[in-house]
C-alpha cells in the first residue's frame, strides 16, 4: 500500500482534533449577509463537521482516472444509445449544455476507491469551498496538509468559469453572442430546503460578477413569448436543483417547455441525468463484453472493472438468488437520489425486497464506506466516510467528504456532515 494513503489511514483514526475555525466560518457567512450564520446554523446543526477528513494522494489519482474512464465511455454514440434506450422521452433532447456539478461519489473499500454512484445536481459544492477556507491547524500533521492562500485561485473562480462555458455553449448554439446576463437557481419550496444556504451563496457569487440572479420555485417561472421569464425578468440560465430529472411534475411544465424549445440553458438536465446519473448505467459500464463491443479499449475497461463495484439489474426471475446473496448487495432505485429508498441487503426485511422486487432498482456489491474517528463531547466516535468529487467537463474541481452514521449518508449525525478533504501526498521514497 502507498504510504500516503496509509498515513491517511492514520490520521483518520487518530486525528481526532477540531479544525474548523468557528469564527472564520461566521464571518464567512457573515460576508453575505447580516444573521446569515445564525440562518444557517439554527435548523442545520449537522451541516459541518467539526474536523477534516484525509485521503491519500494515490487514491486521489485512482478516482481522477475512473472519471476520465466514465467520461470517455459516455462520448461514445453506442452508449448513449444504450442508455437513453430506457430514459424517459425528454431525454432525447439534444443540448450543447454539458450539464453543472457532476457528483462522482466513493466508498474507500479494501481494493481502493469503488465509485457508489454518479448525480447531476450535486449540491455541497460552494459551501464546501467555504468551508475549506475556514479550518485551523490543529496539529504539526494537519498544518502540512493545509492549503496555503487561495484567493488567487478559488473553486469560486472554477465554479463561475462552468455556468459562464455551459451559456457560452448554449448562446454559441442559437448564435447569440451575448454575455451571461440572468439566472434563476431552481427548486421546489426553495426556502425549505436543507441546502437553501447555498443557493443563496451561489446568488450572491452570481451578483458580484455582473449576474442577476433569482431564488425562486419552478411554479414562479412563465414561458411565454420563446423566452422563461420569472416576473419581468427574462432568464438566461436556470441552475437546476430539482430532483423531478424529466420534469414531469405540473409546477415544472414552463420549465419543461422552454428547454424543450431551446429558450434557456437548463444545466443540469434531464438529457444530463440519463447520461450519467440513472443507476442503471452503472451495470453496463460493469459489463466488460458489452464495452469491448463498443470499441472501448482494455485500459479503460480495466479501470472501470476494478473501481465499480458489481452492479446487476433486480428482475423478477432473479428473486430467489438476489434473496439468497442479499447480505452482500445494495438495493438502490434506478433513478434514486440522496439515499432515498435505498437499502443495505444485510437489513432489508422480506416485505421491503418485495417491494424492491416490484419497483425499477439496481443491486450493487456492498462496498462499507471507511471510517473517520472524531471526538463528540469527550468521547470517541467512529463515523461513516465518503468522497464526493465534483466533476465538470471530466475534470474534478473539488473534493469534499461526508461524514455520518446510519445505513444511509445523512445529515443528522452529531460530529458529522460535510468535512473538507486534505490530500496526504506521496513521499519521496513512494514515488
Amino acid at each position: 500500500m502507498n504510504s500516503s494513503v496509509q498515513l491517511a489511514e492514520r490520521l483518520n483514526a487518530d486525528c481526532q482534533c477540531v479544525s474548523l475555525d468557528s469564527r472564520r466560518l461566521e464571518a464567512e457567512l457573515e460576508r453575505v449577509s447580516p444573521g446569515f450564520h445564525a440562518e444557517v446554523m439554527a435548523g442545520r446543526p449537522h451541516l459541518f463537521s467539526a474536523s477534516t477528513a484525509f485521503v491519500g494522494a494515490e487514491h486521489v489519482v485512482r478516482m481522477a482516472r475512473l472519471v476520465a474512464a466514465v467520461e470517455r465511455v459516455a462520448a461514445l454514440p453506442a452508449y448513449a444509445a444504450h442508455v437513453l434506450a430506457w430514459a424517459p422521452e425528454i431525454a432525447q433532447h439534444p443540448t450543447p449544455v454539458r450539464g453543472v456539478f457532476l457528483g462522482y461519489d466513493f466508498h474507500l473499500g479494501s481494493s481502493g476507491p469503488q465509485l457508489i454512484e454518479i448525480n447531476t445536481n450535486a449540491g455541497g459544492g460552494l459551501l464546501n469551498a467555504l468551508l475549506a477556507r475556514a479550518q485551523k491547524a490543529c496539529c504539526d500533521d494537519v498544518e502540512a496538509l493545509l492549503p496555503g492562500d487561495l484567493d488567487s485561485d478559488t473553486p469560486e473562480h472554477l465554479f463561475l468559469d462552468m455556468f459562464r462555458a455551459e451559456w457560452r455553449a448554449f448562446a454559441d448554439h442559437a448564435g447569440n453572442g451575448a454575455a451571461l446576463g440572468t439566472v434563476a437557481i431552481v427548486d421546489e419550496a426553495p426556502r425549505t430546503q436543507y441546502l437553501y444556504p447555498e443557493f443563496v451563496l451561489f446568488q450572491r457569487l452570481f451578483e458580484h460578477a455582473g449576474i442577476r440572479a433569482v431564488i425562486c420555485d419552478p411554479g414562479e417561472l412563465a414561458f411565454r413569448q420563446g423566452a422563461l421569464w420569472h416576473d419581468g425578468l427574462r432568464i438566461d440560465l436556470v441552475y437546476n436543483r430539482l430532483t423531478d430529472f424529466p420534469l414531469e411534475a405540473p409546477a415544472n411544465a414552463a420549465l419543461r417547455a422552454a428547454w424543450l424549445a431551446e429558450a434557456v440553458a437548463l444545466t443540469p438536465h434531464p438529457r444530463a441525468h440519463a447520461l450519467y446519473a440513472d443507476k442503471r448505467n452503472l451495470v453496463a459500464l460493469c459489463d466488460d463484453s458489452l464495452l469491448a463491443s463498443w470499441g472501448v479499449d482494455a485500459e479503460t475497461r480495466s479501470i472501470l472493472a476494478a473501481k465499480i463495484p458489481r452492479t446487476e439489474l433486480v428482475l423478477a426471475h432473479k428473486a430467489d438468488d438476489l434473496w439468497a446473496r442479499r447480505k452482500a448487495l445494495f438495493f438502490k432505485p434506478a433513478a434514486g437520489y440522496g439515499s432515498k429508498a435505498a437499502y443495505r441487503g444485510d437489513k432489508i426485511t422480506r416485505r421491503v425486497f418485495d417491494d424492491v422486487l416490484a419497483g425499477n432498482y439496481i443491486a450493487q456489491a456492498l462496498v462499507p464506506p471507511s471510517s473517520r474517528t472524531l471526538k463528540v463531547g469527550e468521547a470517541p466516535v467512529e463515523l461513516k466516510l465518503d468522497l464526493r468529487n465534483y466533476v465538470y467537463n471530466g475534470h474534478v474541481q473539488l473534493i469534499a467528504a461526508r461524514l455520518w452514521q446510519g445505513q444511509t449518508t445523512n445529515f443528522r449525525t452529531p460530529g458529522g456532515g460535510f468535512a473538507p478533504v486534505l490530500t496526504v501526498p506521496f513521499s519521496e521514497a513512494a514515488t
